[in-house]
């Protein structure tokens, strides 16, 4: 299925989907997420055959904490995929900053496929709704962060995501309904700005 923000896959298992592609794309770069969606589609992957050795890693956003932190996407990932997985280089956002991270990004060539998340709020990565991150238009990472969510963050902006081959929005969960459906009623949710050279969601039942 076909929606004006991408390919809309329906399926039982979001994880195992998941795994799936990231298997048949065989990328030599991906941005990684965080959340508990996101750990269930690591840990599927990590149990998959995949040749990490000349894979790059980065993280698509993160909160300023230290990696061994509960609240660190990265500490998450290495926990449960990286540190088994052993992947040729992983860049830390959090050890860089986002200037840094910026330069490091502009660097690379694109990233081969970005991992991102759906909010209930309809955010995606750690955009917001109504940030000023939305409308930067000049840079691939900044500083982010708001009221409503603990720890000030760094983000890869729209312009980052959509440099990337492929964006692959994994969605579950009855928290995440209102949002799927606000979204697919065309309203201007972050996440409705997702774009890439393909942009694939993969969306559980219990979402729709």
């Amino acid at each position: 299925m076909t929606a004006p923000f991408g390919e809309v896959r329906i399926v039982d298992d979001v994880p195992a989907a998941f795994a799936d592609l990231v298997v048949e794309e065989a990328p030599e770069s991906v941005a990684l997420s965080g959340g508990g969606l996101a750990r269930r589609c690591y840990a599927a992957l990590a149990a998959r055959d995949v040749d990490w050795r000349g894979v790059t890693v980065l993280l698509g956003d993160e909160r300023r904490v230290p990696v061994d932190h509960d609240d660190s996407n990265e500490g998450m990932a290495r926990r449960v995929l990286l540190d088994h997985v052993k992947p040729v280089t992983v860049h830390s956002m959090v050890g860089l900053g986002a200037d840094r991270y910026d330069e490091l990004v502009r660097a690379l060539p694109p990233v081969e496929l970005v991992h991102l998340g759906l909010g209930a709020d309809g955010h995606t990565a750690s955009l917001f709704p109504g940030a000023p991150q939305l409308d930067v238009e000049d840079r691939f990472v900044v500083e982010a962060g708001d009221d409503a969510h603990p720890h000030p963050r760094i983000t890869f902006t729209l312009p980052a995501i959509a440099r990337s081959q492929l964006a692959v929005v994994t969605v579950a969960g009855e928290e995440k309904r209102d949002a799927w459906r606000r979204l697919c009623a065309g309203e201007d949710l972050p996440a409705q700005r997702i774009r890439a050279t393909r942009v694939i969601w993969l969306v559980a039942p219990d979402a729709l």
